[in-house]
């Protein structure tokens, strides 16, 4: 079938499985959909990261949307709608910080319709990335002009060549629970832990993640948290209906007596990729958690912070989530 969308032109493909599918991304620009509420959007928007000659639709493939427990993990098919990921109770009971992260994602109508795997990997939501007036070099031109022009919204750490910040709020939450993704390809299976998943800019300024244009990713495994552990996902946004993140943390720790044994606290809405606060984490352990350690892991978080001209504030609003959020678990 060829479909013609304002003007452009491509052939639509439904795959009935994952063999079929990934024989449709060999052709020429071809590219996947699930939900499409990020695709379809960069489509209206005239976005060329968003334009293709092939869009092979996988919500046909069966046994893409799943939530199981298998052995010491939880594995959760990537064509698994974000409300249901927010709604099934096996992730309410045992990763209720994915259930939150989820449950937050945008307006009841998106998450009825995106899907797990296209949180996470979603572009950008960079307004000179987003037009198309602007070759910036996430596009493969030469300048980043959210570094003279408004950056309300950009990022305040690692931010290097490129200052956009990752959209996703199941993101975090997964990468503070040790997740891992399963990536199909031509060449084979394989699990790649979400520490890894995520490049930025300062790897490869024009991805945000690891996906190749034949790779397909299918699912996402979550190891079974310890006994006690806690977790809290928290949200910060400029509007009271659906917004995306000014500031998100996640944070998950093992917690026993009131002392922090081991866990991670990431952040999201403040960098290029998901930000794992490794010295945080590093400081926690051992520690008891009350004010002051909270204080401290907060200041530790955000050690390397370089705000650009509009949006030093996201420091302070950062540093007191994340203290709220530690302080919430005890």
């Amino acid at each position: 079938m060829t479909i013609n969308l304002d003007l452009q032109q491509f052939e639509y493909i439904n795959p009935t499985s994952i063999e079929e599918a990934l024989a449709a991304l060999s052709k020429d620009n071809a590219k996947v959909m699930a939900g499409g509420t990020d695709l379809l959007g960069g489509m209206k928007d005239n976005m060329q990261d968003h334009r293709f000659n092939v869009l092979v639709d996988i919500k046909s493939i069966p046994n893409m949307a799943y939530v199981r427990e298998n052995g010491n993990r939880i594995e959760i098919g990537a064509a698994t709608k974000v409300q249901d990921v927010a709604d099934d109770p096996l992730i309410k009971e045992k990763l209720p910080v994915l259930a939150q992260a989820a449950g937050i994602v945008a307006s009841p109508q998106i998450r009825n319709v995106g899907t797990l795997g296209g949180n996470i990997a979603q572009r950008p939501r960079c307004w000179y990335y987003r037009h198309e007036l602007f070759n910036c070099y996430k596009k493969g031109g030469d300048f980043c002009f959210a570094v003279t022009g408004n950056n309300k919204y950009h990022a305040i750490l690692e931010g290097e060549l490129c200052y956009i910040v990752h959209p996703s709020d199941t993101a975090p939450a997964l990468m503070a629970l040790n997740a891992s993704a399963k990536i199909v390809s031509p060449a084979g299976e394989k699990v790649v832990p979400f520490d890894e998943f995520f490049i930025g800019p300062r790897v490869d300024v024009l991805r945000e993640n690891i996906l190749g244009p034949q790779d397909i990713l299918t699912e996402v495994q979550v190891p079974v948290p310890e006994a006690n552990t806690k977790g809290v996902f928290l949200k910060y946004k400029e509007r009271g209906v659906w917004d995306f993140a000014l500031v998100s943390v996640a944070a998950v720790g093992v917690i026993n007596g009131g002392v922090w044994t081991d866990g991670r606290v990431v952040l999201s809405g403040v960098a290029p990729v998901p930000y794992a606060a490794g010295a945080a984490d590093e400081y926690l352990k051992g520690k008891t958690l009350d004010r002051s350690t909270a204080i401290e892991a907060a200041e530790r978080a955000l050690i390397g912070a370089r705000p650009l001209t509009d949006n030093a504030f996201k420091v302070d609003i950062a540093r007191g989530m994340i203290q709220r959020a530690l302080l919430s678990l005890v």
